[in-house]
């Protein structure tokens, strides 16, 4: 099998797939669509980051196993024409969330602090030693904008920290320590001192917090975006930072990121005071990158060795044994009735014994792992294939 792995993964991924013997192409940077089409050809599986977006035309043009997304989202993935080209795809939901939870808390204390007007003054030689403006952030209340994986656990930490913790989600969510939980986004935005968005990138969330959400919030309010670029309406954070409204503003994703590492940055909020502006590295730490490419490259592995889909975003889950027998079949097909007792025909009419056998279904897909007792013969495989049902068929042994 052959592997491309773009955006600079961390190696332990390359090893791990190297390990199975899986031919790996490394590369640091994104590619545009027709680059990456072509350097697809003939290869199984895709290693990407935030920056590579998959087409429904990207899978129709090649004809990929799998997809790593070496990152927490994958809304730079059209899922369902993963799924219907019978292509896995697999992302990291945990293994950067603490980095992006101690990226924000920091920020919280150096705006509250104003470590970046005082920094900004020593370095242009002037003594600022004044407490004018400084404020702990014990005690100080928190909104947190989304309460998934990061939001919850931003939630604990600030509690720990002393702050009075507030949390709005569209989904009903357990609260977490002492933190409590606002019904709407104005109740919450009323309530706050500092705001920290924590939502995802679906389509429906661009301009989620523009105007009139920034004029809910409290006066001299800090607001922080650690989720994505395109959910917050940057033009009206700027005439607030520059009215006086918020006070302080930490922005690590921008609607629009350069490729790669050296590219040309532009934004409206450069040069304004206060404001922390980071290349999209909330959870960019050698702990969190690690991490990730050891469980996206694991998934991989996985999928591609036994077929276990267990975490995939897109295709039915199931947990299978590493173990082949003889041979296993991976038979991806339309969620529709009797597609187990077709294939189960064609076993039968060849004489082929099942040792065992599992079934999934999600949404409109469903998957059989088959393991069989004896050899698989090109004739059995050959009627698989044509079952009209039929979306992917692999075989391993």
């Amino acid at each position: 099998m052959k592997a491309l792995l773009l955006e600079n993964i961390h190696p332990e991924a390359t090893r791990l797939l190297r390990e199975r013997s899986i031919e790996v192409d490394h590369r640091k940077g994104a590619m545009d669509e027709d680059e990456l089409i072509e350097a697809l050809q003939g290869v199984d599986l895709l290693g990407i980051r935030s920056k590579t977006h998959l087409s429904e035309r990207l899978f129709a043009e090649t004809n990929l196993t799998a997809v790593g997304a070496f990152c927490i989202g994958t809304n730079q993935i059209d899922l369902e024409a993963a799924s219907m080209a019978g292509t896995a795809v697999f992302n990291a939901p945990f293994s950067n969330t603490r980095s992006v939870v101690e990226l924000a808390v920091a920020e919280i204390i150096a705006m509250a602090r104003h470590l970046t007007d005082k920094n900004a003054a020593l370095h242009a030689g002037v003594w600022d030693k004044s407490a004018k403006g400084s404020h702990e952030v014990r005690g100080r209340t928190l909104g947190i904008v989304g309460y998934g994986n990061i939001g919850s656990q931003l939630s604990i930490v600030a509690e720990a920290l002393g702050m009075q913790v507030y949390f709005y989600d569209v989904v009903d969510k357990l609260a977490l320590g002492n933190a409590r939980r606002c019904d709407t986004l104005e109740e919450l935005l009323g309530k706050v001192e500092t705001v920290s968005l924590h939502v995802d990138g679906r389509s429906s969330n661009t301009g989620f917090f523009g105007a009139e959400q920034f004029d809910q919030m409290k006066p001299r309010s800090i607001f922080l975006n650690l989720c994505r670029g395109i959910v917050v309406d940057h033009e009206a954070l700027r005439d607030r930072l520059l009215s006086g409204h918020i006070a302080g503003a930490a922005v690590d994703v921008f609607p629009d990121e350069p490729k790669s590492a050296g590219d040309p940055f532009v934004s409206s909020l450069q040069g304004l005071p206060n404001v922390i502006l980071t290349p999209h590295v909330g959870g960019s730490t050698e702990e969190a990158q690690e991490d990730i490419g050891r469980f996206v490259a694991g998934k991989l592995r996985d999928y591609a060795g036994s077929g276990a889909t267990v975490m995939s975003v897109n295709l039915p889950g199931v947990q299978v044994d590493s173990t082949v027998v003889k041979a296993r079949i991976l038979h991806l097909h339309r969620n529709v009735p009797g597609v187990l007792a077709r294939l189960n025909t064609v076993f039968g009419t060849h004489g082929v014994n099942i040792e065992r056998q599992q079934l999934a279904t999600r949404g409109e897909l469903g998957y059989v792992v088959t393991d069989l007792a004896g050899p698989l013969t090109q004739p059995v495989i050959d009627e698989l294939l044509a079952l009209p049902e039929t979306v992917r068929l692999s075989t391993i042994g």
